[in-house]
């Protein structure tokens, strides 16, 4: 059995942002040589999520989906199990599986941590008792995403000293970076730490690094520090190589609930569905050799979906339709191989 992951990023319109992911991938070929690993994306470059699948079944019979996401929201609930539908159609002799995003986890929690213990080194009075923290995520308009962002909040104010540690987000959602500062200082907090809860740089990387300096000039009584983005640390790698070893022994599948299924099925039925262009000149023959018979290929992927897409404020008409080239011919090892 030839299997092909496939890692899926959002991708970003600066092309600095798309770039770092890239590395990441060629990280993990490094740590991983015998694994044939794929990158697509939802959007914004190429290739594209629908051409990705086609490209990743290319001479495989399986093909591991795997998204470079932290919180699950339109994309992941929706827009990906639905591409995966429409290219297990076209490559009925391919097996996909798909598997959870990043979510709030420990791994991501340990970064985190990291992250919040260099800042407090940057400062001059390194007291958590008087440094408030903002964590500081994307937005989203599906309260399970937002409510993961404040989960993780919760738990870096439980493993600290720090007595204030909060949520705030760059839109859709409330509260603004802003507001929460002005209630810190408020609250007689003297720094404060800023933490973007994001995984690679682009153009909100750089909107936080502006207003950030606009609170420096705002509030001259108070010391700043903030984060970078965070994405190719060793938790990101074992995490995903975690989610390789779980889908090929085939364990349950429980990365999200079943309670807003209707939601998918509402969406699709009044066609608020995704526009993005399909091409099908990867598609591979029907039946690719050494498919196992008597697999069945209808995994339930509609879970907990939202059909609200406003999470990033832009339409999705646009094509997709792009080839990067990379293939990596080479198997995944079994199960047992799976986690490094």
């Amino acid at each position: 059995m030839t299997t092909t992951i496939l890692l899926i990023g959002h991708g970003s319109r600066e092309p600095e942002g798309n770039d770092e992911i890239h590395a990441f991938v060629r990280q993990w070929r490094e740590r991983q040589p015998g694994w044939r690993i794929e990158v697509c994306f939802i959007e914004f470059a190429p290739p594209g999520l629908h051409d990705g699948l086609l490209m990743a079944a290319k001479g495989s019979t399986r093909v591991l989906v795997l998204p470079l996401i932290l919180n699950a929201a339109g994309h992941v609930k929706m827009e990906i199990p639905e591409a995966i539908e429409h290219a297990r159609e076209h490559c009925p002799g391919v097996e996909f599986l798909y598997g959870p995003h990043l979510t709030a986890c420990e791994p991501i929690l340990t970064i985190m941590q990291r992250q919040l213990r260099r800042c407090m080194q940057k400062l001059d009075m390194p007291d958590p008792t008087t440094t408030g923290v903002v964590l500081l995520g994307r937005g989203s308009s599906d309260r399970q995403a937002n409510g993961d962002v404040a989960k993780m909040a919760r738990w870096l104010q439980e493993d600290s000293h720090h007595e204030l540690v909060e949520i705030a987000f760059t839109g859709i959602t409330w509260p603004r970076l802003e507001r929460v500062v002005q209630r810190q200082a408020l609250l007689g907090m003297k720094q404060i730490v800023v933490l973007p809860y994001y995984l690679y740089t682009g153009t909100l990387m750089q909107r936080i690094a502006r207003q950030v300096e606009h609170l420096r000039v705002q509030y001259p009584q108070l010391r700043f520090a903030q984060s970078a983005h965070f994405g190719m640390e060793p938790e990101i790698f074992t995490l995903l190589e975690q989610r390789v070893a779980d889908l090929q022994a085939g364990l349950p599948d429980s990365r999200l609930p079943c309670d807003g299924c209707k939601y998918r099925e509402i969406a699709h039925d009044l066609g608020h569905g995704h526009s993005h262009e399909h091409t099908h000149a990867h598609a591979p023959a029907a039946a690719a050799a050494g498919a196992e018979p008597g697999h069945s290929h209808g995994h339930d992927h509609a879970h907990g979906h939202d059909h609200a897409h406003g999470d990033h404020g832009h339409a999705h008409g646009h094509a997709h339709g792009h080839d990067n080239g990379h293939h990596h011919d080479h198997a995944v090892p079994q199960p047992a191989g799976a986690a490094a």
